[in-house]
């Protein structure tokens, strides 16, 4: 997967609370389209008026937060059923990276599976966040995973907690299977012991001959 080190892009805020995987990328969409193909469906009900125009109300269309690369989110984002397909429509539209107070839980393993960084921040500072990307004049920010911290536009750095094997995982661009294989010769070592000291539990190696 993409390796996350350090984004700097337009950051947008979407505060509505409980924003769910329906809500991200309707289910009608997942049928009949290519993974590379769901960012134009993404937050459709919401982008979109009947004719298949831009919105001019939504949030995401307006000319300031056009090309987001970062969006900060309300409580519990991302809830909802468990179709991996919400993460991949938000890459498609552009982001990297989504800070909110709370995320759905499968949501959340689908996006670090998918190299999307997700940040969690108390409230207070979410909403603050919000509000100081509505008043200033350019809504640039910068998320750094290497330092593990958030430059607001003002140039005020927030830090921000993450699990150190997870940051490590995005770091280096390795998914679960990866983030495995890369301990190969740990695994190997241990099975070697094992199977001196507990030979019964396995199947004899192809060619090998069987214990007597």
């Amino acid at each position: 997967m993409q390796k996350f080190t350090r984004v700097t892009g337009i950051a947008a805020p979407l505060m509505k609370a409980n924003i769910d995987t329906d809500v991200i990328i309707p289910a009608k969409r997942l049928v009949g389209h290519r993974r590379d193909e769901l960012g134009a469906f993404a937050f459709e009900a919401h982008r979109y008026q009947p004719d298949r125009t831009d919105n001019p109300e939504f949030v995401l269309n307006r000319p300031r937060y056009r090309g987001a690369k970062i969006l900060v989110a309300g409580e519990n984002f991302g809830c909802g059923s468990s179709r991996e397909s919400a993460v991949w429509a938000l890459a498609g539209f552009g982001f990297r990276c989504v800070i909110a107070p709370s995320f759905g839980d499968i949501f959340t393993n689908n996006a670090f599976q998918n190299g999307m960084l997700l940040i969690r921040l108390p409230s207070e500072q979410a909403e603050r966040l919000a509000a100081a990307l509505e008043s200033c004049v350019d809504p640039t920010m910068t998320v750094d995973l290497e330092r593990r911290v958030v430059t607001e536009p003002s140039g005020t750095e927030m830090p921000f907690e993450i699990d150190a094997e997870l940051r490590q995982a995005l770091l280096e661009g390795r998914d679960e299977i990866g983030m495995t294989l890369a301990r190969e010769a740990e695994i190997l070592a241990f099975q070697e012991r094992d199977r001196a000291a507990r030979p019964w539990i396995y199947r004899p190696r192809p060619g090998s001959t069987p214990a007597a």
